[in-house]
């Protein structure tokens, strides 16, 4: 594909329909819903602060259900204010429901900030109440909430960071957001979204793929001042609270939210980064299926086999439903709902967010998808992992607001099982060899960008938080310096990466609003790979207990959760399984090539 080109998919027309949750920005419901939060709200503190350590098992169950009907109507305006204005950044309206949406959310959470607390200090014979029958349905959530004791502050305190953060890390999270949304990058003189110059480092031809890779370097140059000090004042307003609330580590916090030891991604980082020889062996046989002296960073995902061909949006429907119904029915009728309720939207366009997200909504709604769908096979495994995630949503929203969710240790399950049942499919499908080794080899550069090249963008983050820490603000040579430190570890002599890939760090959102969220990535595709080989092993009633594991969302610990799908999140040795697992992947291809 050359720059110029502007291929139709059938995506153009693929929006969603957002009228589950409001008609309109101006729709009067929406302000309804805002004063009956308020409301409840407001009730609710006069009904139960300062009485939470007294309460019967009966009464605190009913605190809690008291509790999700305000956090529904919270997650109802949030994730509508939000989905409204990820597909039109620029629009000023949308941009005011926004900041009113944080204001409200901000005001009501400061009103029922003293339940959460409260139960955090209540006496530990009052802590036991988690395990009485009464408490069944929330009592992961009691528990895990105690864990948090150390780390929480006065109410009061409270209740200034949470207004703090409308003039800090959440006005940094959308700025953000909104100065990457307005970038263009110049191709050949077209001007093209990020999703849209993405593409290119696909491309069969290399010289379009430096193209695209200079286009993005010119750019983030050209804004690098900008993207430096948003990091330094993001990474300043997480150092500050950390101190404030005594965390040992910048980690600490995300560690303890995704409910796994330090030791256990402590392990998994040590596994992934003793093993980078692996990412370099793909490399040299990529290196040799092109022919060419020397790899650079824009050759990273380049195909073998020439120009994939492109795929509309309604065969990437089909393939994913054919792949997810061939493991079970049941996650194919679920998928089929988002396409025709129009829970997806899936066009590029300028001003819409870069990327995919699924996004829950409430128990008692559903999940929508958001894509930037470009024709690209890749897209269709973009696709597969995002309903991935709505599949598992919509199961779990049984477990109600406040044990639907699932920590990253299990949050990415779903997704990448869904890729992998999509690549089986299609491997399946492809009668002729030198297509199948292609497809292996664009699945493990894809599988790297998951595992490795995750844990290296975690390794970066450890140095920049580290170094924001002790050095104080940073300068944009020390951030680029810290980013090609950890990705060249990553490849080593296998990929040359070039200076101008050191501003390649500026628009990962992740190292802006989601802190230490990238090894979950990882962790989620090293399970799915140790779990699909447990599939093919022993396929007979793994279906219904994969399902079962999906049902249960974020309703007990995640390595309970896990075990009856065979799986020992506690052994330091589990990752090995999956890396294995690459290694032969790779020996596999390798004797593919010399056949």
């Amino acid at each position: 594909m050359t720059p110029t080109e502007t291929p139709q998919t059938g995506a153009e027309t693929v929006r969603w329909d957002l009228s589950d949750l409001y008609s309109s920005p101006d729709d009067p419901q929406l302000t309804n819903d805002m004063d009956k939060a308020r409301e409840l709200a407001a009730a609710f503190a006069d009904r139960y602060r300062g009485k939470v350590a007294s309460l019967s098992a009966a009464e605190l169950a009913q605190a809690l259900a008291e509790f999700e009907a305000i956090l529904r109507l919270l997650y109802q305006i949030g994730t509508y204010a939000f989905l409204a204005w990820s597909v039109d950044t620029q629009n000023p309206e949308l941009g005011k429901l926004m900041a009113r949406k944080d204001a409200h959310s901000t005001e009501i959470e400061q009103l029922v900030l003293f339940f959460e607390l409260e139960w955090a200090n209540a006496p530990e014979a009052t802590a036991q109440l988690a395990d009485a029958p009464a408490l069944a349905r929330y009592s992961h959530y009691l528990k895990q909430q105690r864990l948090l004791q150390p780390y929480t502050l006065s109410e009061p305190e409270e209740k200034v960071i949470s207004q703090l953060s409308l003039t800090g890390s959440q006005g940094w999270y959308r700025f953000f957001d909104e100065v990457t949304s307005k970038l263009t990058y110049t191709v050949d003189g077209k001007e093209l979204t990020y999703a849209e110059n993405a593409e290119l480092l696909f491309s069969p031809d290399r010289d379009v793929r430096q193209k695209a890779a200079d286009a993005f370097t010119a750019v983030f140059n050209a804004n690098s001042h900008t993207f430096t000090y948003i990091y330094n004042m993001v990474l300043l307003d997480k150092s500050s609270k950390d101190k404030m609330r005594g965390y040992a580590s910048w980690i600490t916090a995300r560690n303890l939210a995704n409910q796994v030891a330090d030791e256990t991604v402590e392990a998994l980082v040590t596994a992934v980064t003793d093993r980078y020889d692996i990412v370099a062996r793909y490399y040299r046989l990529l290196q040799k299926q092109l022919g060419y002296d020397e790899l650079f960073d824009y050759d990273r995902y380049a195909p073998i086999g020439g120009e994939e061909p492109k795929v509309t949006w309604g065969a990437a429907r089909d393939i994913v439903l054919q792949a997810f119904g061939q493991f079970d029915p049941r996650m194919a009728d679920i998928a089929r709902k988002f396409f025709d309720n129009n829970w997806i939207d899936a066009p590029t366009q300028v001003g819409k967010m870069g990327g995919a997200y699924c996004q829950s909504t409430t128990t008692e709604k559903h999940p929508y998808v958001f894509m930037n769908f470009n024709g690209e096979m890749g897209q269709v495994m973009t696709l597969a992992h995002e309903l991935g995630h709505g599949i598992h949503g919509y199961l779990a929203q049984q477990q109600g607001e406040l044990q639907a969710n699932t920590p990253i240790t299990t949050a990415e399950m779903a997704s990448t099982f869904g890729e992998m049942l999509v690549f089986d499919y299609l491997i399946q499908q492809q009668p002729d060899p030198a297509q199948r080794l292609a497809m292996r080899m664009r699945k493990m550069a894809e599988t790297f960008a998951t595992v490795e090249r995750q844990i290296a963008l975690n390794r970066f983050e450890h140095a920049i938080h580290t170094a924001r820490r002790e050095q104080g603000e940073l300068d944009t040579t020390q951030f680029n310096e810290l980013w090609l430190e950890t990705q060249r570890a990553l490849f080593g002599d296998s990929l040359t990466i070039r200076d101008d890939y050191k501003t390649w760090w500026m628009p990962i959102s992740h190292f802006i609003s989601m802190h230490g969220y990238v090894y979950g990535y990882a962790f989620g595709e090293l399970l799915v790979w140790a779990l699909y080989a447990h599939y093919k092993q022993q396929p007979e009633g793994f279906a219904d207990r994969y399902m079962d594991v999906l049902s249960a969302g974020g309703s007990d610990w995640p390595h309970k959760i896990l075990a009856p799908l065979g799986v020992d999140l506690q052994d330091p040795n589990f990752w090995h399984e999956g890396l294995d697992l690459f290694e032969q992947f790779i020996a596999d291809m390798e004797a593919d090539a010399e056949a």
